[in-house]
């Protein structure tokens, strides 16, 4: 049984030191044989990295090691090329005078390793003739490697250098243009696709693959090579956890499964699988990795943090065009970033809308969480015990519970105090949310809005949240349950049907729960 490959980014490492290597090969071949510069999107951990160290050692002729691979038979092996790999994580970019730095030193030992000496200072000019060089001398176009390509910009995506940083990442990428007659192939990777980033203004020759169908599983484990590859794993953990293969699968399925780029084609997440099988253990391997600090910045600003996760239907263009940091839309970034993915793709005359949604168990329980800690001093760690004790007053009507878990659970941060309504509104539905219940938010009636309603099992639960600066809890708790009645919220459910009603002032925190008969 081969090594699991958790944190291997070495193409030549994984292959040489035995360790399990799912085949991408043929995504691979069809790149190379149909196109020229690209650009793809992927999560973080994802393999993206991986991805660029198998194009380095294919390109460098390193034929041993694709051995049984797709691709073997199918490469003309008698021709190396040079490659010029960057990888952004490992470049220096805390400030513009650093980020040059880091690219000239970077530039200089791809130029040693191929004997050539550079004389250029600035890393744009340098680049440019690193390309020409290696062209004269090898015979061969060079093929440039970028991983990471949006690492500078993420990093100082609301910092005082962004617009220098923005500048020098455009001067750079835009001899990729300006030297297409010494290149053979060029691929850059990336989490985020920035609206008006001057890399796509600069390179408008890029192809986007994102989102093409024909690339849908080029990162993670589709179904088929989950079982084909991982066989002898998912019997060790169906004997641990006492089920059958099948039982195991649906379990692994729920925690890891679900991203998709076209809405049919949907892989697992391969470092949240690894870690799995290695650990034998459900967990949040993947958010627990360290969440992109520009995206805890966008979660921070957001108007309406419990709707984050809700189903959303979007346009096309809207994901194409990618994120813009000077706009409040924070879907594209929600969904590069893997926090929503694509169930369905409807296309309708010349209309074509994205289903997007929250991909799997882990995302959810994590993001929420996360969610909840931000606005919470409750331990994440206890999170569980307190799920399923809210469950339980909740279908005991325990009305006096309640309000202590919920006491418990939060301090109403300084920012929300003393705001508005529907400040609490959002803090309360995170809450919910992060506890495991399924929240409609603001639903609809004939007669009014109702702030939310929690699906469960055993019953409905239909919520009123009020605030106030000068009443106090039992005036509130009256006034939402009058509110619930005269707009006739209930009316619209069948079966068990509980009103839970919840009172914010400044400084308390109550709530009520009261079976409900038409």
């Amino acid at each position: 049984m081969r090594n699991l490959p958790i944190g291997i980014q070495s193409f030549l490492g994984l292959r040489e030191d035995n360790y399990l290597y799912v085949d991408k090969t043929e995504y691979i071949h069809r790149l190379i044989t149909t196109g020229k510069v690209y650009f793809l999107s992927r999560p973080r951990r994802f393999g993206k990295s991986l991805l660029i160290a198998t194009l380095d050692a294919l390109f460098s002729g390193k034929k041993d090691l694709f051995e049984g691979l797709f691709i073997y038979d199918k490469w003309d092996w008698t021709r190396k090329y040079p490659v010029v790999r960057i990888d952004w994580t490992g470049i220096s970019h805390s400030s513009p005078e650093a980020l040059k730095r880091g690219l000239l030193y970077a530039l200089k030992e791809i130029a040693g390793n191929y004997r050539i000496t550079l004389e250029e200072s600035d890393p744009e000019d340098r680049f440019r003739e690193l390309l020409v060089l290696l062209h004269e001398k090898t015979g061969e176009r060079a093929v440039v490697l970028i991983d990471e390509y949006d690492k500078p910009v993420t990093s100082h995506l609301y910092g005082e250098h962004l617009d220098e940083i923005k500048r020098a990442v455009h001067d750079f990428y835009q001899v990729i243009k300006s030297a297409d007659d010494h290149l053979k192939f060029v691929f850059l990777t990336g989490v985020s696709k920035f609206s008006g980033l001057s890399v796509f203004s600069a390179l408008n020759n890029l192809e986007d693959i994102s989102l093409f169908p024909e690339y849908a599983g080029i990162c993670g484990y589709t179904q088929a090579e989950l079982e084909s590859n991982f066989d002898d794993y998912i019997g060790l953990t169906a004997a641990k956890f006492k089920k059958t293969k099948q039982e195991m699968l649906a379990s692994i399925r729920h925690w890891y499964d679900g991203y998709s780029w076209d809405g049919e084609t949907f892989v697992y997440n391969p470092f949240s699988t690894l870690k799995f099988f290695r650990e034998k253990l459900f967990a949040n391997h993947w958010f627990g990795t360290g969440t992109p600090s520009f995206f805890i910045d966008i979660v921070k600003r957001s108007h309406r943090p419990e709707t984050l996760f809700d189903t959303k239907i979007v346009d096309i263009n809207l994901l194409k065009n990618g994120y813009n940091p000077n706009a409040p839309e924070t879907i594209p970034l929600m969904f590069q970033t893997g926090y929503l993915t694509v169930k369905e793709i409807k296309t309708a005359g010349e209309d074509t809308q994205y289903t997007l949604v929250v991909p799997n168990n882990e995302v959810k329980n994590a993001t929420t969480d996360y969610l909840l800690s931000i606005f919470s001093t409750y331990p994440v760690g206890e999170f569980a015990k307190l799920r399923e004790m809210i469950h339980q007053q909740i279908l005991g009507s325990d009305s006096d519970g309640l309000t202590a878990s919920l006491k418990a659970l939060f301090t109403v941060p300084y920012q929300i105090k003393g705001g508005k309504e529907e400040n609490y509104h959002v803090l309360f539905q995170i809450c919910l949310r992060a506890l495991g219940f399924k929240v409609q938010s603001e639903v609809s009636t004939e007669f009014g809005r109702a702030d939310a309603i929690l699906e469960l099992p055993e019953m409905t639960v239909v919520t009123e949240i009020k605030y106030s600066s000068s009443k106090n809890t039992e005036t509130l708790l009256a006034e939402a349950k009058k509110q619930i009645i005269e707009k006739r919220y209930a009316e619209a459910y069948t079966g068990r049907i509980v009103l839970l009603c919840a009172a914010f002032t400044d400084e308390e925190v109550k709530c009520r729960l009261e079976e409900y008969s038409s």
